[in-house]
C-alpha cells in the first residue's frame, strides 16, 4: 500500500527512481511520481495508471538532478489522478508520504485562511503546505520539520526534498515502515528493504517517532524526544533476482511453484530432521499461558482459524482467533496469564501492529510471526518466529500462507510437547509428516492439468461456493477469497455443515461448488453435503484423496474428482490450499485479470 523511495547521491537518479518504484508494484498503486532538485529547482513528474505511464512520459520529458523522491499511490483521500498523484509540490518543497494524516481538514482550513492555495484532493499536501509556511517564517529546515510533526496526527511516513538543500532529504515515520540505506557513497531511503536491495543491504531501520536528515555521507536520526541517536546499520540479505519473475508469467505462479522450497526452509529452520525433534528458537512457557488469542488478517487470519484446530485438539490449550481490526475496538477482556499470537507476511499491517500495541499494555505475552526480519512487529513482540518465505510480490498470498501454516504446526507441537499432551513417540510421528510436507507439495503442484480443468468449470461464473470441514473449513474460506482477489468472482467460503443454514438457497445449475474432502474424520459428513448439492443441480467438484474417491464411486456420486495424497492433520490443509490457490490463479488468466496486482487490492496495508 503505497510505496517509498528517495535517493541523495551523485549520480543521476530519476531512472533509478522509477527503477525502484517497479519494485513497489507488488504493493498495489493507482498513481505514480518522482521528484527531482535539478539545478535548484524542483523538477516533477507524475502519472496515473501503471508505471510504465510516468515511465513513457519521463523518456519524452527527462528530468535531471542526484538528488530525488517517488512513490506509487493507493488512493485514499482523493480519486486516483494525475493531480493527487505524489509528490505534492510548492516551490520550496516537494512531499512523498504514506499514511494518513487525520487531522488534515483542521489543518487544511488553518492553511488556507493563511493565504495557502490548495492543487489536490489529497491529505498529504498539508504537509507541503505546512513545511512551506514554516520556511517562509525563516525556520530551519530540519526545525521546520519538527514543528509540521507536531502538527500532524496520524499515520505516515514521510520523505521531503527542499529546493536550495541539493544533497540532503528529510524523513520522518510514525506508524508507517521507513529504512535508511547506505553504500558508496550514496544513501537511499524505501518503505521496505526490497526497493533498496539493487542498490545497498545496509541498512538502518526508522524506530516509531524516530525523524532525520539524509546525505550522501549517511544519516543523522532523531528520536521522538528530539535527540540524536545511532540506529544499528544491519546487514538484510535480500537478492534482487526476488523481484523478476524468474521465467514465469506472474509473481504468483512463481511464488506457488517456490512453495515445495520455502515450506522446507521453513521447517528446516524449527526442526532438527536427524533427530526428528523441534529446535524452536524461542522458548516460550506454553505450561503458564492460560489462554492463546491469535489476530490477524486477511489470509494470515486464515492460517490462525486452521491453527485454532490445532492448538485446541493437540496441544489442549483453548484458543480465540480474532480479526485484528475487529478486536482493537471491542475491548475484549484478556486474561491473566495470557499470550498473544499475531502473524503478519510484512510485519507492517497496521492493525494487526496496533492490536499487538494493545496486548502489550493488557499484560499479554506477545509472540510475532512474521516474514521480513527486523519489521516492526518482529522488535515489538516477546518472542518471534520467521517464516523463511522470502519476498512475496504477488499482492494474493500464496508461499507466505504455507510458511505460516508450518510455522504454527511447529509451534503447536512444541506447546503439546511442553503440555505434556504428546507422547515423545506421537509428536515424533507427527514430525515425520511435517517433514515429508515438501514432497508432497511438490507433487500436487504437478497436477496443473486438472486444475486448469477445474478452472474452465469457473470461469463462466459469476458465484461459487467452497465447502469443508474441521481444519479445511478456513482453506475453503481462503479459497474463496484467492478467486475473489485475483479473477473478481464472488466467492463464499463455509463450513460444510453450514450449507442448510442459508447458503443451500443460492445453488443451482450454474453454481459451482468446490467441495474438500479428505478422510479424515469428518469426511462421511462432507459427502453427505456433496450429495445434497448434487441433489440441487449445483456444479459440484470434490478435492479428496483415493479414500473419498472409494467411497464417492462406491455410492456413485456424479461428481467431478481431483484426487489428492492422503493427509495429516497437519498436513492436510497446507497440502489442500495449493489447488485452491492454482484454480484461482488458471481461472483469474482465463478470466484475463491483473494476476498480481488485482484491482484496489495492496500489498502492505498500512492505513486503517
Amino acid at each position: 500500500m503505497c510505496g517509498i523511495v528517495g535517493i541523495v547521491g551523485h549520480q543521476p537518479v530519476a531512472q533509478r527512481l522509477i527503477d525502484g518504484l517497479k519494485r513497489l508494484e507488488y504493493r498495489g498503486y493507482d498513481s505514480a511520481g518522482i521528484a527531482t532538485l535539478d539545478q535548484n529547482e524542483i523538477c516533477i513528474r507524475r502519472a496515473q495508471g501503471k508505471l510504465q505511464a510516468l515511465q513513457d512520459l519521463f523518456t519524452q520529458d527527462s528530468i535531471n538532478g542526484m538528488t530525488g523522491i517517488g512513490h506509487t499511490r493507493w488512493a485514499t483521500h482523493g480519486i486516483p489522478s494525475e493531480a493527487n498523484a505524489h509528490p505534492h509540490s510548492s516551490d520550496k518543497v516537494a512531499v512523498v508520504h504514506n499514511g494518513i494524516i487525520e487531522n488534515y481538514a483542521h489543518l487544511k482550513e488553518k492553511l488556507i485562511k493563511k493565504g495557502h492555495a490548495f492543487t489536490s484532493q489529497t491529505d498529504t499536501e498539508v504537509v507541503v503546505h505546512l513545511m512551506t509556511d514554516y520556511l517562509n517564517q525563516g525556520l530551519k529546515p530540519l526545525e521546520a520539520l519538527r514543528q509540521t510533526l507536531a502538527d500532524i496526527e496520524g499515520a505516515f511516513a514521510l520523505v521531503i526534498l527542499i529546493k536550495g538543500d541539493n544533497n540532503t532529504l528529510l524523513v520522518a515515520r510514525r506508524g508507517s515502515p521507513l529504512v535508511i540505506g547506505e553504500g558508496n557513497g550514496e544513501s537511499f531511503i524505501g518503505s521496505d528493504a526490497l526497493v533498496l536491495a539493487p542498490w545497498t543491504q545496509q541498512l538502518r531501520y526508522l524506530e516509531e517517532g524516530d525523524y532525520a536528515i539524509v546525505t550522501p555521507q549517511g544519516s543523522q536520526i532523531y528520536d521522538i524526544d528530539h535527540h540524536p541517536i545511532d540506529r544499528p546499520l544491519k546487514t538484510i540479505n535480500i537478492s534482487a533476482d526476488a523481484a523478476t519473475k524468474g521465467g514465469y508469467d506472474h509473481f504468483m505462479l512463481k511464488e506457488i511453484f517456490e512453495q515445495p522450497t520455502t515450506v522446507k526452509d521453513t521447517l528446516d529452520s524449527l526442526i532438527n530432521a536427524d533427530t526428528e525433534t523441534l529446535k524452536i528458537p524461542v522458548n516460550i512457557d506454553w505450561n503458564n499461558i492460560s489462554k492463546l488469542t491469535m489476530i490477524a488478517c486477511g489470509t494470515s487470519y486464515f492460517s490462525t482459524a486452521v491453527a485454532k484446530y490445532w492448538f485446541e485438539m493437540i496441544a489442549k490449550l483453548p484458543v480465540e482467533v480474532d480479526i485484528a481490526s475487529e478486536f482493537r475496538y471491542r475491548e475484549s477482556p484478556l486474561p491473566t496469564g495470557g499470550a498473544a499470537l499475531f502473524i503478519s507476511q510484512s510485519g507492517e499491517t497496521i492493525d494487526t501492529l496496533e492490536a499487538m500495541k494493545q496486548a502489550k499494555e493488557d499484560h499479554q505475552t506477545t509472540i510475532a510471526i512474521v516474514n521480513v526480519p527486523e519489521s516492526s512487529m518482529d522488535r515489538l513482540a516477546d518472542y518471534s518466529v520467521h517464516t523463511k518465505a522470502g519476498p512475496e510480490i504477488g499482492v494474493a498470498s500464496t508461499k507466505a500462507f504455507t510458511a505460516q501454516l508450518a510455522v504454527l504446526a511447529c509451534l503447536c507441537l512444541d506447546a503439546a510437547i511442553k503440555r505434556g499432551t504428546l507422547t515423545e513417540t506421537e509428536a515424533r510421528e507427527h514430525l515425520q509428516h511435517l517433514l515429508n510436507l515438501p514432497n508432497e507439495i511438490y507433487g500436487i503442484l504437478q497436477k496443473e492439468a486438472d486444475y486448469q480443468q477445474v478452472a474452465h468449470r469457473l470461469q463462466p461464473a459469476r458465484d461459487a461456493l467452497y465447502l469443508g470441514r474441521g481444519t479445511n473449513f478456513p482453506i475453503a474460506m481462503e479459497g474463496a477469497l484467492k478467486l475473489k482477489e485475483i479473477s473478481y468472482i464472488h466467492a463464499e467460503g463455509y463450513a460444510a455443515g453450514e450449507m442448510k443454514h442459508g447458503p443451500i438457497a443460492l445453488i443451482d445449475e450454474l453454481m459451482p461448488v468446490i467441495v474438500l474432502a479428505p478422510s479424515d474424520k469428518w469426511m462421511v459428513k462432507t459427502l453427505s453435503n456433496l450429495q445434497e448439492v448434487i441433489a440441487r443441480g449445483g456444479i459440484a467438484i470434490c478435492f479428496t484423496d483415493c479414500i473419498g474417491r472409494t467411497h464417492i464411486e462406491k455410492d456413485g456420486i456424479p461428481t467431478q474428482i481431483v484426487e489428492m495424497p492422503e493427509s495429516h492433520l497437519l498436513t492436510s490443509p497446507i497440502l489442500y490450499a495449493l489447488p485452491m490457490q492454482l484454480l484461482s490463479y488458471y481461472t483469474a488468466t482465463l478470466k484475463g485479470t491483473d494476476v498480481d496486482q488485482p484491482r484496489n487490492l495492496a500489498k502492505s496495508v498500512t492505513v486503517e
